[in-house]
This record gives C-alpha cells, structure tokens and sequence, in this order.
C-alpha cells in the first residue's frame, strides 16, 4: 500500500510518499515543490497542478492524504488561498481516479505523538523516532506531509484489525 502525504500551500507544497507493507512504513521520498513568486495566482495552481500529476504518476499511490485547512478567524485571506491550492490538488487526484482521505492538524498530530496539540519540533522528533530516520525531517512543510501519511496508514492498519 502506497500513500502520498501532502501538505498544501501555495507557494510551498511538502510531500511524502510512504509505503506500508506488513504494517511497517517505509519513507520512499519526502520534499517540497514550489511555485514562481510572485506569478499570478492562476499560473501558481497550474504549476500546483502539473506538480501533483507529476508525483502521482511518479509513486502511483493507492490513497493520498491531505491536511484539511485550518485558519484563524484573524487571516481569512491566507485560508482562503491554501484553498485553492488544496483544491487543485483534490482535483488532479479526482481526476487520476485516487482515493483521497483528508485529516485535521489536530487528527495528524493526536495519531502520531498522542497529542492533538503537539508542536512542530515534537512532531518532527517522534517523525524521527517511528520512521528511524538519521535527521529529523525539514522543512515543517515535509514534516507535515509525513505525518498526514503516517495519519493515513495508521488509521488504515487499525482498520484492517477489526
């Protein structure tokens, strides 16, 4: 089972593809892509866009997962650009016909450290830890992409035990 974790952002995306194989994740690549600043908003989601349609034909994966927006109520702009963003990256995945789950910040957070509110620096540290990983994972934006795939596997392998 392969899933693709995403972290949408306009002008940077993290992603990370994981593999899961007898209940064991392997990290195959982690990054970020990201778009032409300060271009047009319009040639930024296409840029998105190809970007997405790039890694799924690359990893082919089974599910994508995606972090839900979260904004406060004092940024609504900033929401509502990382909405469009998420949506170009919903629709490149509807259209390659893959299955997409979507997690809250809080889901993601509570599923990898126990903690719903855990900080950035205490998700990378247990990112570390469960996938062995030398460094911890950086950016935040890879990071985030990791654990909304790790968030994806494990509610996948809690699943498959019932």
């Amino acid at each position: 089972m392969k899933i693709l974790g995403i972290d949408p952002g306009l002008q940077i995306c993290g992603y990370a593809c994981m593999e899961n194989r007898d209940d064991k994740e392997n990290l195959i690549e982690a990054g970020t892509f990201k778009t032409q600043s300060p271009a047009p908003i319009p040639k930024r989601l296409n840029q998105i866009a190809n970007y997405i349609t790039s890694l799924l034909k690359k990893f082919e994966p089974d599910t994508v997962a995606v972090e839900t927006l979260y904004s406060h109520y004092a940024h609504p702009k900033t929401a509502i650009l990382m909405g469009h963003a998420r949506g170009v990256i919903l629709q490149q995945c509807e259209k390659a016909a893959i299955t997409v789950k979507s997690y809250s910040a809080t889901r993601i957070k509570k599923s990898i450290t126990g903690n719903g509110r855990a900080s950035k620096m205490q998700m990378q540290r247990t990112i570390q830890t469960i996938l062995n990983l030398t460094e911890l994972p950086e950016p935040p934006d890879v990071a985030d992409a990791i654990a909304a795939a790790l968030c994806c596997s494990n509610e996948m392998n809690f699943v498959k035990t019932f």
